[in-house]
């Protein structure tokens, strides 16, 4: 109803649920959205075949034989998910994480078979020696366990080296270490390779979500932990300082990691850098989704949605997610109805 006052000026009611008032204008005027090309899936490979070993803590995840590669690209093809992330197991570990640079190291081998399966797959590997190493940590240890930067470096490098070299379309370091990022692309563009692009873990916070991906790559440090070198998680300064570093030294795409006890930092990184920024919907995330709809607190099918999207709108140009298959898979499944 119109109302007047005194001066007969018109007072029209303020009825902002009109733009709710339907699901196909509810759509229209959608401030963000979430499609398949946003995600990537993360894939754990292991030395062997027709291995297919469900992770534990992980459930709806498996460690997977380079021969069942070729029906994850399937089914992402079919998805239409766009890009994996490869994170290898090793056959044997020593001290300076070997097989991780080594030419017919299990990443290698994923990569290659990936590409032969589906040459249009963007394959994204995961740069770190932490599942190769008998210490568990991301790079090379020295004396009173002490975590030598340089040395390990060099070592981070060869390994991008090494998975450029079989086939990987963007290497992805997630070390931490001081200046990795502008030696894999010393390394890389000495070796002719300038058009790999580097994805840097530039933001990865030493978090207890990690939890369950440290079973699924068998990747728990034997002693101590990772604080020296991943960052502490009430800060965010430093998260910018990380990421200015990172691009100075000529990342082309940056990484925040976790994403959900993060979006804060999601936001303030969006806000000031103009590249393309990833989240990483991590393990922890991931496992509490699955263990609170199991006992049946919630419907994952609406929280898993709202939870990627809640990423997206923090302002992530894409999410590394294990629930990208799921995901996919309802919002094929919406379009079918919808057509």
């Amino acid at each position: 109803m119109l109302e007047t006052d005194n001066s007969t000026t018109l007072k029209l009611p303020i009825r902002p649920r009109r733009l709710r008032s339907s699901s196909k204008l509810r759509s229209m005027v959608r401030e963000t959205s979430l499609g398949t090309s946003d995600l990537i899936y993360p894939l754990f490979v292991t030395h062997g075949r027709d291995v297919r070993l469900p992770i534990r803590s992980m459930p709806g995840q498996y460690q997977l034989s380079p021969d069942q590669l070729k029906f994850e690209a399937a089914q992402l093809r079919e998805l239409k998910i766009p890009a994996v992330m490869v994170f290898g197991l090793p056959k044997t570990k020593d001290k300076f994480g070997t097989e991780a640079y080594s030419p017919d190291g299990i990443t290698q081998i994923a990569i290659q078979s990936l590409k032969e399966s589906d040459p249009d797959l963007m394959v994204i590997t995961d740069v770190c020696l932490c599942e190769y190493t008998t210490h568990g940590h991301c790079g090379v240890i020295g004396e009173n366990e002490k975590l030598l930067n340089d040395p390990s470096v060099e070592l981070i490098a060869a390994t991008a080296l090494a998975q450029a070299e079989a086939g990987a379309d963007i290497v992805a370091p997630s070390d931490m270490m001081d200046g990795r990022v502008g030696a894999i692309r010393q390394s890389l563009d000495a070796a002719g390779l300038e058009e790999i692009a580097i994805l840097a873990y530039a933001a990865k916070y030493a978090s207890a979500y990690y939890g369950p991906f440290r079973e699924a790559a068998d990747s728990a440090p034997a002693f101590g932990d990772r604080r020296t070198y991943q960052m502490d998680p009430g800060n965010v300064r430093e998260a910018i300082r990380e990421i200015t570093l990172d691009i100075a030294e000529g990342a082309d795409l940056i990484m925040v990691k976790p994403a959900l006890s993060y979006l804060d930092v999601i936001s303030r990184v969006r806000e000031k850098f103009d590249h393309p920024i990833g989240a990483y919907n991590v393990s922890g995330e991931y496992a509490m989704v699955k263990a609170a709809a199991a006992n049946g607190w919630i419907d994952e099918e609406q929280l898993i949605p709202e939870t990627l999207l809640s990423i997206k709108r923090a302002g992530a140009d894409f999410i590394l997610s294990y629930h990208a298959k799921e995901m996919a898979q309802w919002m094929q499944k919406a379009n079918d109805q919808n057509t």
